[in-house]
């Protein structure tokens, strides 16, 4: 620290002690990654939202299961469209004129495997929608904490310039209390957007799952009628 009467953002950085420097740049570098998770997720739903819509849609307008599957068997970009091909090939798997002739039995087990089927797709169409999300956790609950430890270790540092200068002067103390501020504030600029954009996906995730969970009812509701007939 110096008694330097210029507090710009850079030259605290510059004036800084290495430990405060340190804790700076990894808030610094922890916001960055977490602006690019953020940025990527809020493309990744939109796009998976936009395939999802249309999938739906073709799907509940009267499509034969054997039209959607041959279109989407080569594009199985997004999660509905993943669970509907775990249900169909489950189904092929099966001989379905043999069960439908054997009784009830037969027919309540195959319904139970593709609905173990479509839940595994969905559980694994969730984990990667989830994927990046536990940083944004991490960021969000310890960045606060790692800038309030430059804080601290600033302000020490301060409390050691008057010790040594025996002068309690603010042009003494401002440079150590200004960068310890800033750590605070790198801090809190790394952690908001992360927790809040957390809550957001978080939220969406929520909303696949159930619009996951409708889509299988209605898919095992159409097969169910194909064995009924």
């Amino acid at each position: 620290m110096t008694n330097n009467s210029s507090i710009s953002v850079l030259n605290l950085l510059i004036q800084a002690d290495i430990i405060v420097q340190i804790v700076i740049l990894a808030l610094v570098f922890a916001s960055l990654f977490s602006w690019a998770l953020i940025f990527d997720k809020i493309l990744k739903f939109r796009i998976l939202k936009k395939r999802s819509d249309e999938f739906e849609e073709y799907f509940e307008n009267g499509a034969k299961i054997e039209e959607v599957f041959n279109k989407t068997k080569n594009n199985d970009n997004h999660p509905l469209a993943r669970i509907f091909l775990a249900c169909i090939k489950e189904w092929k798997l099966n001989n379905i004129k043999q069960i439908m002739s054997d009784g009830v039995d037969k027919k309540s087990a195959l319904k139970e495997r593709l609905a173990n089927a479509m839940t595994v797709a969905t559980n694994r169409s969730l984990i990667k929608l989830e994927s990046g999300l536990n940083y944004m956790a991490i960021i969000g609950s310890s960045a606060p904490f790692v800038g309030l430890f430059g804080t601290v270790w600033g302000i020490l540092n301060s409390f050691q310039a008057i010790a040594v200068s025996k002068n309690t002067s603010l042009a003494v103390v401002a440079p150590g209390i200004a960068e310890s501020l800033l750590a605070t504030a790198i801090g809190l600029f790394a952690a908001i957007p992360a927790v809040f954009f957390y809550n957001i996906f978080a939220a969406k995730i929520n909303q696949f799952n159930e619009r996951a969970s409708n889509f299988s009812l209605l898919l095992i509701n159409a097969l169910s009628k194909e064995l009924d007939k």
